[in-house]
């Protein structure tokens, strides 16, 4: 009937309207897959929960890097930078010290492209500043990375050389953030003494030192200010949180950013990382490599494998129970597992174990900024550790993750939960989904889904309501 009661003219026109519509559909789901590569990346595969996001949300694109080095370090650090670094995508520059020797030439394609830091002698000797030069010269790449790079610019990141970012990380915490506002992201020590010897409102320049481009702006046109202002202070983040203070802005902690200020075996700290995406790492060179089969290079490159995969997801703790057995399972997902043989619940396996030592080595008690788990002979208390292999993505919806064990705990069995012993478990497989975790404040849930003889398969999942890891 409805039908009946249009003119032709009416009619065409609808029929039209139906076919422009049509086309414009199909051009925006083309456009939607042909996008520029700068924009996409083949290395996270997880899916976003949002079916698409605004054309303004914060992209790779918006980051820039700003690494300075020397070219002495270069040749055993360019390994850390390049397990990250994405050539052709990621944006920004090393600068080094002087022209890079001919041992590292023709320069790698996988590494950042380099600049040679300005002459800053003039400006040292005017400020007569009591650091060394290289504090000088640190602080003013602020002005040169700005210099180099200002074209849609949000954020700019000042690392080391030995600086690891964990980019999709960024860009997801980053595009939180107002990116037209004044804003100064940083990373505390992980060891007390440093805190206290600098300052609590400090950000920590080797785990990433992040402006927005506006308070980069403003930075960078009074920094050479800030140096003769302050000649006193020696350390070139300090330098930096007060020119930024003096601006009226003041540090937003992060607890992602790692300076990693600690000496030794970290395997517990990445074993109980906080709840919040790793944004990165630093110090590599003074920590034992993370995975103790490999060099710290090898290490770098072999986290980088399950990042690539999915990175909102990298050392996210969850914990499930075997209950007829007693176990406790804490994944750190694309690093560790930890068995336990008792039944632990979340709260106390959040602290990391105690495996490392301080900065400072002659610090006395309390040590760090978060709590730690002492190290123990208890058969009750001390985990079966498992490190990760290798990731494979199974189908269109799961990743799975195995993990081998480190060794032998050397220890008999927990007593009193049953004597149920886990010596015979000597891998473990992870199965996650291809999504991203869900943004809602809670850690994902896990169940025993395959318990042989020497393996056990987990399967992360959602919480369900009111559900208590304990």
């Amino acid at each position: 009937m409805a039908s009946s009661i249009l003119n032709p003219s009416l009619t065409t026109i609808y029929t039209t309207l139906a076919a422009l519509a049509s086309i414009l559909i199909v051009f925006v789901i083309f456009s939607f897959s042909t996008q520029p590569n700068c924009l996409r990346t083949n290395y996270v595969r997880v899916r976003t929960h949002d079916s698409l996001l605004p054309p303004d949300t914060t992209n790779i694109s918006h980051l820039v890097f700003g690494l300075v080095g020397s070219t002495n370090a270069w040749h055993h650090r360019k390994s850390y930078i390049e397990s990250w670094w994405r050539p052709n995508i990621t944006r920004g520059y090393l600068y080094l010290d002087t022209a890079p020797t001919d041992d590292l030439l023709p320069w790698s394609e996988a590494s950042p492209p380099f600049r040679i830091s300005d002459n800053i002698t003039t400006l040292f000797e005017e400020s007569r500043h009591n650091g060394e030069p290289v504090m000088v010269r640190l602080i003013h790449a602020v002005i040169e990375i700005f210099r180099d790079e200002r074209e849609d610019v949000r954020w700019y990141i000042m690392g080391d050389d030995d600086s690891i970012f964990f980019v999709d990380n960024l860009v997801d915490v980053l595009s939180k953030y107002d990116h037209t506002k004044y804003i100064y992201i940083g990373g505390h020590s992980e060891s007390i003494a440093p805190n206290e010897i600098l300052s609590y409102d400090m950000g920590f320049g080797g785990a990433g030192l992040i402006m927005s481009y506006p308070l980069a702006k403003m930075v960078q046109k009074n920094i050479e200010d800030c140096v003769r202002r302050y000649p006193q202070l020696k350390c070139a983040d300090q330098t930096l949180m007060n020119c930024v203070n003096d601006f009226g802005v003041t540090l937003t902690a992060h607890q992602g950013l790692h300076q990693m200020d600690l000496h030794g075996d970290v395997s517990g700290f990445l074993s109980s990382h906080p709840k919040v995406p790793m944004l990165s790492l630093h110090h590599f060179d003074q920590l034992d490599p993370i995975f103790p089969s490999m060099d710290r290079s090898e290490s770098a490159k072999h986290l980088m494998k399950a990042a690539n995969i999915d990175q909102p997801r990298l050392v996210q703790q969850t914990v499930c129970y075997d209950r007829q057995l007693n176990w406790t399972f804490s994944c750190s997902w694309g690093y560790s597992v930890h068995i336990y043989e008792n039944i632990i619940t979340r709260s106390v396996l959040k602290a990391p174990l105690q495996t490392f030592k301080p900065w400072i080595l002659e610090s006395t008690p309390p040590l760090f900024i978060f709590d730690t788990r002492p190290l123990s002979n208890d058969p009750c208390a001390t985990p079966h550790v498992f490190l990760f292999e290798s990731i494979k993505i199974i189908n269109e919806t799961e990743v799975i993750t195995n993990y081998v064990r480190v060794a032998s705990r050397g220890l008999p069995a927990c007593e009193i939960a049953g004597n149920h012993s886990a010596d015979l478990i000597n891998r473990i497989e992870v199965v996650s989904p291809m999504t991203k975790p869900k943004q809602d404040g809670k850690a994902e849930c896990c169940d025993i889904v395959e318990n042989k003889m020497e393996v056990v398969r987990l399967k992360l999942r959602d919480c369900m309501e009111d559900e208590l890891i304990a």
